[in-house]
């Protein structure tokens, strides 16, 4: 077992230029926003092996119109192939793009924390565990949140609250976590 420490992406850094598949055949960059949007929010999860994992991308969907109302863009990656990504789809119930194929370099370079499986019938690949990037719109990563198992994750209600209270600019909230 290696203890060796991923390469966490730094408070106010610049979102790596990854790139991600949806299932019609679209290239995606996960940070570039869309929809008329000015940030983007960008949630890595297991895949489709994981039940806690498609219970979050759902409830993401109940929030989704809030996040659009404070100019917030949402898409979620993991790194299941194709076919995994089109079995998982009977159980989301979401409108938010979705991509699959995350390579392990990828994933490296989020600095995610990356899991074996624990046999075949959980899955056929390693894996990222959870995390939620959320990129400014100077590309910067202005919120992370990087898990090590998938018991851990920001409750939504919070999240979103949260976000729109960062993008009021009444309130001049700068990107914490960033003292050197």
């Amino acid at each position: 077992m290696s203890t060796e420490y991923t390469n966490k992406l730094h408070a106010g850094s610049a979102f790596p230029d990854i790139s991600a598949k949806l299932l019609n055949g679209d290239t995606k960059k996960l940070a570039t926003p869309e929809n008329g949007l000015d940030w983007k929010m960008i949630v890595v999860y297991r895949g489709q092996h994981c039940p806690l994992c498609t219970r979050y991308l759902n409830q993401l969907e109940s929030v989704r119109d809030y996040l659009a109302e404070t100019g917030v863009d949402l898409i979620a990656v993991s790194g299941d192939s194709k076919a995994q990504l089109e079995s998982h789809l009977p159980r989301l119930d979401i409108n938010f793009p979705i991509a699959y194929g995350l390579t392990v370099e990828q994933m490296e370079e989020l600095g995610v924390y990356i899991s074996d499986p624990r046999s075949p019938q959980e899955t056929d690949h390693p894996f990222s565990e959870p995390a939620l990037f959320v990129v400014n719109n100077e590309g910067n990563v202005h919120v992370a949140d990087i898990s090590n198992n998938p018991f851990v994750r920001p409750e939504i209600e919070t999240l979103v609250s949260g976000l729109g209270w960062i993008r009021n600019p009444d309130n001049n909230y700068p990107i914490r976590g960033t003292h050197k």
